[in-house]
């Protein structure tokens, strides 16, 4: 029995909580990162936003998941209910599976594979699954349209966000998220060498959460709430709050590729004594911030305009980059053995 309990039991409590300490704060984030933003967007409109529901509105997520949980879940007629059912699920999921590679402090990573910038890019690319089925099982033309434009959409993105990340790998010389920070306590954060494809990764974050200037599925007058049209009650929510992680999933990558992660600024020596987590929180809420003011500024692309900026723009730019990234480091001699 002790053996049992050592040999299996034990390791499994342990990896249950690991998870329950990621998902946790996550969920809590995700749903306050709503509040954040109706009363961000509420300031640069002079308005107050949520201020009702608790003190400062602060209870105003916890009425909207209620409300959300209590209403009806209603399924098209026609619809395939299975995959009607499972896409948001999934499209949430996913967001959630991603955090298991991302080092928040130093050795405060749930899996620290060797492989874990290969497995954020797979799992970040498999959301696409969710939309293309939410579209098709709603038996809607509106849906399917608003499914295969935010497809193109995501994958036409994700191929400068690989160019990028290539391109900040061949700095490190691993595909672990440690060892990328690590790489950038030696010297300086990859923003300062690499500040275009710093721009490139945001905006196109921007596009792969499908926020604005880039959320068509939220264009009415042209796709009816795209995808998720024919979507009610938790099935909504759960995509709601998959757009959300993703914006967490996608400022932790970036505070991880160029910000140094964990690590503190160099100029603030002083409060080296600050943890770690601290300082990678800070900079996760500054990239939000900045999300949630593209929102309150920025009008609407149109679809032309969207591909036009990832193929014909970003796409030679992040490749011209990488190749150049590369001469520059085999000419000085710099490249990672």
């Amino acid at each position: 029995m002790a053996e049992l309990w050592t040999g299996y039991v034990w390791p499994t409590v342990i990896i249950v909580a690991e998870i329950i300490a990621i998902v946790l704060p996550l969920l809590i984030g995700v749903a306050y990162l709503t509040y954040a933003e109706r009363k961000v967007i509420g300031a640069m409109q002079l308005r107050k936003g949520p201020n009702t529901v608790g003190p400062f509105g602060l209870l105003q997520p916890m009425a909207d998941g209620a409300k959300l949980f209590l209403k009806e879940i209603i399924i098209p007629q026609g619809a395939s209910k299975a995959v009607f059912l499972i896409a948001p699920a999934l499209t949430f999921t996913l967001a959630l599976v991603a955090w298991a590679v991302i080092p928040v402090n130093q050795g405060w990573v749930l899996a620290n594979i060797n492989v874990g910038v290969l497995y954020l890019f797979a799992i970040s690319s498999l959301g696409v699954y969710g939309i293309i089925m939410a579209g098709w099982a709603s038996n809607s033309k509106y849906a399917f349209l608003g499914g295969l434009r935010s497809a193109a959409q995501m994958v036409s993105y994700e191929v400068s966000i690989g160019f990028v990340m290539i391109s900040v790998l061949l700095c490190v010389g691993s595909l672990n998220l440690s060892d990328v920070v690590h790489a950038q306590e030696k010297g300086m954060w990859f923003i300062i060498p690499h500040f275009p494809l710093f721009i490139i990764f945001y905006i196109s974050g921007l596009a792969e959460t499908n926020r604005s200037p880039f959320d068509l599925p939220e264009g009415e007058t042209e796709l009816v709430a795209g995808y998720m049209v024919e979507y009610t009650a938790m099935p909504f929510a759960l995509f709601f709050l998959g757009e959300y992680a993703n914006m967490f999933l996608m400022s932790a990558t970036i505070t991880t590729l160029f910000l140094g992660g964990w690590l503190p600024p160099l100029h603030m020596v002083p409060f080296t004594w600050v943890p770690g987590v601290i300082w990678f929180i800070l900079k996760v809420c500054v990239l939000l911030f900045g999300m949630l003011w593209v929102r309150a500024t920025m009008p609407r692309y149109r679809y032309d305009q969207l591909m036009r900026l990832g193929w014909k723009v970003f796409l030679p730019f992040s490749l011209g980059w990488l190749i150049l990234t590369a001469g520059v480091l085999e000419v000085t001699g710099w490249l990672p053995k």
